[in-house]
């Protein structure tokens, strides 16, 4: 029974003590052990190590690349326009004894990289225009884009100069600047309303051009399809007047010569068709007796006599 007790009171004390007096190191981390403050070991390797319980603590820091978000800024170019330009860093503890010692946790880094990465970024955006931010011409009637290496040399000049600045005397991080990237380089909300707009208007007027040049074309199509029409319709007059005159002169010599042959038939068959044409019809017809037109009715052979003997 003792010794079970005394085996328990020894799992209770490794059980306090053990977590006090050892500690792990991952492959991704820093550990800095400090007493009261002040460093008293770095270990950059993974694995177990120990430490003086109670007294020594134990503080990590991520060996991996960092990333920092500038809040987006709006940074004038060389021409004094304006753009909103968001973009974020990334960087790597190279000495965490420095870094704890300058900076003590990733979110002090996090803003004095900030602040130091947006002063050169505003620096540099402030040397070149608009164009050579964005990186790249665009074709305002094609809407084509030609890139250029320029964004990226601006970005290479900030990284360069950002990564002195935080190694250098006054600062000695212990960090290296590793990457600078621009997520987004816009104009301003109030300048880009004005921007489209312009560009607005610009396409308007553009359009009304076309508008008005095919106006233009539909006109003049319009009017020589006119002036072929009247044209033709003149011909076709032309011809079928010719054809007309050449059918009645055709027709007049036909009946004079059916009149030359039997002129008597030829007055007879005229009155049928005179009868014909007043029979079939409502109106009422007033002759005198004496017309022409009733002598074949009183006497059918329409010779010698005359109406009304």
């Amino acid at each position: 029974m003792r010794t079970l007790v005394i085996a328990g009171i020894v799992i209770l004390l490794l059980g306090i003590v053990g977590p006090q007096a050892f500690y792990t190191v991952d492959e991704t981390q820093f550990a800095l052990v400090t007493r009261f403050g002040e460093i008293k070991q770095v270990n950059t390797s993974p694995g177990l190590r120990g430490k003086t319980p109670f007294v020594d603590s134990v503080t990590y820091l991520d060996r991996r690349l960092l990333r920092v978000d500038m809040p987006p800024s709006t940074l004038p170019d060389q021409d004094q326009q304006f753009l909103t330009i968001d973009a974020y860093t990334r960087y790597r503890t190279i000495d965490p004894k420095k870094f704890f010692e300058k900076l003590g946790s990733k979110t002090n880094a996090a803003d004095r990289v900030g602040r130091i990465v947006s002063s050169l970024l505003r620096e540099e955006v402030g040397k070149i225009n608009r164009t050579e931010i964005i990186g790249g011409i665009v074709d305002e009637e094609t809407g084509v884009v030609t890139p250029m290496n320029t964004r990226i040399e601006l970005l290479e000049r900030v990284r360069a100069a950002s990564d002195l600045a935080v190694k250098s005397t006054l600062n000695d991080f212990g960090i290296e600047i590793v990457d600078v990237r621009m997520k987004r380089a816009d104009f301003p909300d109030a300048v880009a309303q004005n921007i489209f707009t312009r560009m607005r208007s610009e396409r308007d007027k553009l359009a009304k051009g076309f508008r008005s040049e095919g106006d233009k074309t539909k006109l003049e199509i319009e009017s020589d399809v006119d002036r072929l029409r009247a044209i033709i319709l003149a011909e076709a007059n032309k011809q079928s007047n010719i054809i007309r005159g050449e059918g009645e002169a055709r027709a007049i010599e036909i009946f004079a010569s059916a009149l030359e042959q039997d002129p008597e038939f030829f007055a007879f068959q005229r009155s049928l068709e005179a009868y014909k044409k007043f029979l079939e019809s409502d109106a009422t017809l007033v002759l005198s007796s004496e017309s022409e037109l009733f002598k074949y009715l009183e006497n059918p052979a329409g010779l010698g006599s005359s109406p009304g003997e």
